[in-house]
């Protein structure tokens, strides 16, 4: 359930100077993420268990639909191609009349938006009015690792960066080094991710962000 290309250290630095976050909230931009008090469920494919979100998130992407196909939220990276190329977890509830601002290409029709809504651990189902990105005013970015570096020496941190996709396969949108640290970005944490890497790589050493992140 791999749902977007991993984009570059820009790709991130866009996506979490875009993102609504309230400093302080849980698994995302101006806090660290709480320590769950047990490890990821598993799947019956043996895959970890996206937890779900308490209450409205607000996301800030592409949405995509092919077609007849089920729109999709994309949190993580696009190409730069005509249509954009991406994929991400299935948007319910959408409506392209309603949300205005989107573009059609070769049976692709696309746009970006900021979208309040929930999410369930596997698909975002909107609940708020889409507003396109152009006309958002996000808040100020909060540096989540303001004051800090890790001390893992850079080679390990490689390794960690690249291996970490098997600890979340299907869940990581994006994983960089930077600061001292691998930064892994997914669509939702409660914690949960957070925890079950800690275990693995010992606390400090992969940080994980929230892609939605609470609404208000």
């Amino acid at each position: 359930m791999a749902w977007s290309a991993r984009p570059g250290l820009a790709a991130l630095a866009a996506i979490l100077l875009t993102a609504c976050a309230t400093p302080g909230s849980p698994g995302g931009p101006g806090g660290d993420a709480p320590r769950a008090a047990a490890p990821a469920a598993v799947q019956a494919d043996g895959t970890a268990a996206a937890p779900a979100a308490d209450g409205e998130v607000i996301g800030q992407g592409t949405v995509r639909q092919d077609g007849a196909d089920q729109p999709e939220f994309c949190l993580g990276g696009v190409m730069e191609s005509y249509p954009p190329q991406c994929s991400g977890p299935p948007i319910i509830d959408w409506d392209w009349q309603l949300a205005g601002g989107f573009e059609e290409a070769f049976g692709v029709t696309w746009g970006a938006y900021a979208v309040t809504g929930t999410w369930d651990g596997q698909a975002f189902t909107r609940t708020g009015m889409p507003i396109p990105l152009s006309l958002y005013d996000a808040m100020p970015f909060d540096d989540p690792l303001a004051g800090r570096h890790g001390a893992t020496d850079p080679l390990e941190l490689e390794r960690i960066r690249q291996e970490v996709h098997l600890h979340l396969p299907g869940h990581i949108l994006t994983a960089e080094t930077e600061r001292g640290f691998v930064v892994v970005t997914v669509v939702y944490d409660d914690g949960t991710f957070q925890a079950q890497l800690d275990a693995v790589y010992g606390t400090d050493v992969v940080v994980v962000l929230s892609a939605l992140q609470p609404s208000g």
